[in-house]
């Protein structure tokens, strides 16, 4: 029986939505997302089945959307991944994602290092050189790189942060080997990626995501050796109280790129200040509403509230980096 609408999260919901659609349109909604999105997603649709049409109108009125005629739902799952993932990511990159998540090999090179979880990621890299660790933690996304850098052992973290701090860039010959040598212990072949990147902002967005205890411990460390390069990264850094630097219009930026759902998890444990920065850039009805829900809202799990500050931190560091906000505080660069 199909599951109840009830029992849907969100991901699952997207991926019934992007079933919905043509090829070519959930191709180019696949492009805008990153590698993470695009694995759940992916994820989500090659594990969906039973879905009834009473389960889609329901998701797509959730949508504002009525797309009926369009839907894809019923086709062969496997097959609707593999052409929809392939238009938007090349033959290439979709064919080891499309087995990988079909029960398949995993990916190959860098790149499969993106798909794997991080936990693995450490394991096979805690005895390579800090170097290699280091070009490999710039090459992956902020979140997961931080997830593999608390993954490794303690006397390892300041090194590999430092390194990635002090990463000019590598030669595309060193690339190429590198991902050689990953292509081995994946049992394939890739080519080389761009060789820019690293650098004191990739440390500090690393960094940000490690978590306090972690963070505090390997900047200290850095500064033993390195006094300017702990103090660079320390104002790099930016945390989710530091919203409170942000400009009103910042913030009011802000609001249309984060759900509802989230600010209310993400405020459960701020302080007032900063809650109130939110109330009063907010509509008078809107921001009762989002006091009516912290008021309702039961007991949440530190690590719930600590993951929806941290994408609410990412979401704003992308902002800035897009030029639609400054960040105020320690985490802002100056306009000119």
């Amino acid at each position: 029986m199909p599951e109840p609408q009830a029992d849907r999260n969100g991901v699952e919901r997207a991926a019934i939505l992007l079933m919905t659609l043509g090829e070519q349109e959930a191709a180019a909604v696949l492009k805008q997302l990153s590698a993470k999105e695009v694995q759940r997603l992916g994820a989500a649709m090659a594990q969906l089945a039973g879905v009834s049409r009473d389960d889609v109108s329901t998701t797509l009125s959730r949508f504002s959307s009525d797309l009926d005629t369009q839907t894809s739902v019923g086709v062969d799952a496997d097959q609707y991944l593999r052409k929809v993932l392939t238009e938007a990511l090349g033959a290439d990159m979709a064919t080891p994602i499309v087995d990988r998540l079909l029960g398949g090999r995993s990916g190959r090179g860098l790149d499969a290092l993106k798909w794997m979880e991080a936990k693995s990621v450490a394991e096979m890299l805690r005895h390579e050189h800090p170097q290699i660790i280091a070009i490999v933690l710039s090459y992956l996304d902020p979140d997961q790189g931080a997830e593999v850098l608390n993954g490794l052992p303690d006397a390892l973290r300041a090194d590999v942060i430092t390194r990635i701090a002090t990463l000019e860039g590598v030669h595309p010959s060193a690339l190429s080997e590198l991902d050689e040598v990953l292509e081995k212990q994946f049992s394939g072949t890739n080519a080389s990626k761009s060789a820019g990147f690293g650098g004191p902002k990739v440390a500090a967005g690393i960094l940000n995501l490690v978590g306090a205890a972690s963070e505090g411990k390997i900047i200290e460390e850095i500064g033993k050796n390195d006094a300017t390069l702990a103090q660079t990264l320390r104002d790099l850094m930016f945390v989710f109280d530091d919203l409170q630097e942000i400009d009103d219009r910042g913030i009011q930026e802000l609001l249309r790129e984060v759900t509802g759902d989230k600010l209310v998890i993400a405020l459960k444990a701020a302080d007032e200040p900063l809650k109130t920065k939110f109330f009063k850039n907010m509509s008078e009805r809107a921001a009762e509403m989002l006091k009516d829900d912290l008021e309702a809202k039961g007991p949440v799990r530190l690590s719930e509230v600590e993951a929806a500050q941290k994408e609410i931190v990412v979401a704003a560091r992308r902002m800035a980096d897009e030029g639609r906000l400054q960040l105020g505080g320690k985490g802002g660069d100056e306009y000119v």
